[in-house]
């Protein structure tokens, strides 16, 4: 039965919980490497498939529209059908995704991949988040949680110098191929481990309309809050992150191709490292989930701002530790999804989740699109200005969702230690 008590153990001394968490580690570690897999070898497909520069950013743009629209049917499948049966529906969408791209003989055939890719993805975060709920008391959520996404960003790093190896050792085709296989075999383990739910355990009953109550779960303030503040922390990072990281440390500040990856392969690493501590933190230490996420997004803000303001030729140790610190920063607003979790009416929390990651997804396709426009029309992409519009945008967008978030509640379930509030079918 179910039981409100935030240190309840849903299903004490369970392998099968830690199954899950593994298989959906692997499931969501290929999400990130798909998400950023056209950087390193957009070269190959520019020749291979005869692109221009901006069917190239489509190409790499389309994934994150895909998956968030997504989200809509996500939400619904969750509830109507549980995340075993939904992941391993989207798993199929992908593994087809990914060796279309393999095969992908011009830009339409590779940009329906890209769409495909989106898709099938678009459950490996929240499909899996809503597992670990059921799996995991709730305060150990934001720990789990957090671990979960650090350890899948590692995905980032795959798509960096690995797959580079691959695809000079194989083809990219080849090597795309090879990882639809790895996607297979990830998507049968998932099958054969995972349960919607523990034994004796009794999930909260879906809302008559779901889709009904997701929409309107948008229209309440508290979310915008949250979605605001989402899609422009990690919209800010993933656009530096996968676009723009790079013409600026080559082009902006003159570093070689190799140092360049180095300084931004920090940027993963620093948010590998505070995602866990971030949970531990909210979790533990604090009990809290806003005022660890919101300072956060102010920090990303100031180093974000702070590289606007480098001289031409700033010390590499400076570099590295700024990109290792965006990473660090950008971390805690992880915390969100626990969050808006917390927040969300009764039977409503996979719908909650998705809605969020939703607008936390179009934030690094919107934001690559806006900086690419900016940086042409400013004519900012060269060593005088070293790319300052990316930063002076990305505080912006960051300032702006800040202030949004300020004004949003902080969840009470961890500091009450009792029973969650029920904030009604009106708030967030």
């Amino acid at each position: 039965m179910l039981n409100p008590d935030p240190a309840h153990d849903p299903a004490p001394g369970s392998h099968r919980r830690w199954g899950i968490f593994v298989s959906g580690c692997l499931g969501f570690f290929l999400s990130m490497f798909f998400r950023v897999s056209t950087a390193v070898i957009a070269p190959d497909l520019m020749r291979d498939l005869d692109l221009d520069p901006v069917q190239m950013g489509t190409l790499g743009a389309v994934f994150y529209y895909a998956f968030a629209l997504g989200q809509f049917p996500l939400a619904v499948a969750l509830d109507r059908i549980g995340p075993r049966a939904t992941l391993t529906s989207l798993g199929l969408v992908g593994v087809t995704g990914s060796v279309l791209f393999g095969l992908a003989q011009d830009y339409h055939h590779a940009l329906l991949a890209r769409v495909l890719l989106g898709f099938g993805m678009s459950g490996a975060l929240m499909g899996v988040f809503a597992l670990l709920a059921a799996w995991f008391p709730v305060n150990r959520f934001g720990f789990i949680s957090g671990a979960l996404v650090s350890l899948g960003t590692a995905g980032n790093l795959l798509a960096a110098t690995p797959l580079a190896l691959m695809a000079e050792a194989l083809g990219w085709r080849k090597a795309f191929l090879c990882i639809a296989g790895v996607q297979a075999l990830v998507g049968v383990t998932f099958f054969l481990v995972a349960r919607d739910h523990p034994p004796g355990e009794i999930p909260r009953p879906p809302a008559r309309n779901s889709l009904g109550g997701l929409l309107r779960l948008m229209t309440t303030f508290n979310f915008w809050g949250l979605a605001a503040a989402n899609f422009a922390r990690y919209g800010f990072f993933a656009a530096v992150q996968g676009t723009w990281a790079g013409p600026f440390l080559i082009q902006g500040l003159g570093l070689d191709k190799v140092t360049a990856g180095n300084v931004i392969a920090m940027l993963g690493v620093g948010y590998m490292l505070g995602l866990p501590f971030c949970g531990r933190l909210s979790d533990r230490w604090l009990r809290t989930r806003k005022w660890v996420a919101w300072p956060g997004n102010l920090l990303l803000l100031a180093l974000g701002w702070s590289v606007a303001w480098w001289s031409d030729a700033p010390p590499l140790w400076l570099a590295y530790a700024t990109f290792l610190g965006l990473g660090l920063a950008c971390a805690p607003g992880q915390l969100a999804m626990a969050h808006i979790k917390e927040l969300a009416p009764s039977g409503q929390a996979a719908q909650a989740m998705t809605a969020l990651n939703l607008a936390t997804m179009l934030g690094p396709g919107l934001m690559s699109q806006i900086m690419g426009w900016s940086l042409e029309a400013s004519g900012s992409m060269g060593p005088e200005h070293s790319f300052d519009v990316i930063w002076h945008l990305g505080a912006l967008g960051l300032g702006l969702g800040s202030l949004l978030y300020y004004f949003v509640p902080d969840s009470r379930v961890l500091r009450g230690w009792g029973t969650k509030p029920d904030l009604g079918p009106d708030r967030a």
